[in-house]
């Protein structure tokens, strides 16, 4: 079992209860990843509903999450014949510390067409780029974040004001994505405005959704996460994620607010 399928595991104790333990090495500072907490809820729904894969997903983060226990409790909205709905609550010390709604479906059944407006980028090869070092973050030890361009922050570089990250993301133990794990890959860099501000201290998320598109062929994922536009502290990132056969498998955005330090206030 891979280090992710572990650290996501979770256990039917009731009808529609799940518990699961929330585990070391996923953290940012002393929180857990919202996106690794977004995959555990995504693999209790993927065993409650009879589709098994996410289509898109919203959580909100009403309270921080924290290591140890955890009760996952789950209310089917509706079991179709292509895609179900759910909403799922999870708890730590009797607290909602998230919320999540959801359509599951069958990816490999997905028929229709496609296009793109916007054209993957052409950046570095994954080889070439060294993984940024762990520096206190927990979550590095888990999955290599890959910086092509916007790194520099992490050199003590100026950053680039382009609002733009791209680069590579891939679990550090060489196992390949799977749908689930597309939904912690979505909040597995960091936040976008540090090409703005430089590497701040915290950007709490408020809020994210995950639109999963296709199975992801084995392999890194090339990632672009941008944010466009800063209105009193509150910023949105915008995701899009491609297999290593250059097709888009999954595309997020989510609502943060942005800490400044004093010395970045001017």
């Amino acid at each position: 079992m891979s280090q992710f399928a572990s650290d996501t595991a979770v256990e039917q104790v009731g009808p529609n209860l799940w518990k699961t333990e929330i585990k070391p090495g996923w953290r940012i500072g002393q929180v857990p990843n919202g996106g690794y907490i977004l995959a555990i809820a995504g693999r209790v729904l993927s065993e409650a509903l009879p589709h098994k894969e996410p289509l898109n997903t919203h959580i909100f983060y009403t309270a921080p999450t924290e290591l140890g226990p955890a009760e996952c409790e789950v209310t089917v909205l509706r079991e179709g014949g292509s895609t179900s709905f759910a909403s799922l609550v999870l708890r730590q010390q009797g607290t909602v510390r998230v919320q999540v709604s959801a359509a599951y479906t069958d990816l490999d059944r997905l028929r229709g067409e496609s296009y793109s407006r916007l054209e993957r980028p052409q950046i570095t090869p994954f080889d070439e780029i060294e993984p940024v070092k762990e520096h206190g973050i927990e979550l590095r030890q888990r999955v290599e974040q890959r910086y092509v361009t916007g790194g520099e922050v992490f050199r003590r570089g100026e950053p680039d004001g382009s609002g733009v990250f791209n680069g590579w993301l891939s679990f550090a133990d060489g196992t390949d994505a799977d749908p689930l794990s597309l939904l912690l890959f979505a909040d597995a860099m960091a936040p976008p405005v540090f090409t703005v501000f430089g590497a701040l201290q915290w950007v709490p998320t408020v809020g994210l959704s995950v639109s999963v598109r296709a199975r992801p062929a084995p392999g890194p994922l090339q990632v672009r996460f941008s944010s466009r536009h800063m209105t009193d502290g509150v910023v949105e990132e915008d995701g899009e994620l491609w297999d290593s056969e250059g097709r888009l498998v999954a595309l997020s955005r989510q609502t943060s607010k942005v800490r400044i330090r004093p010395q970045h206030a001017d």
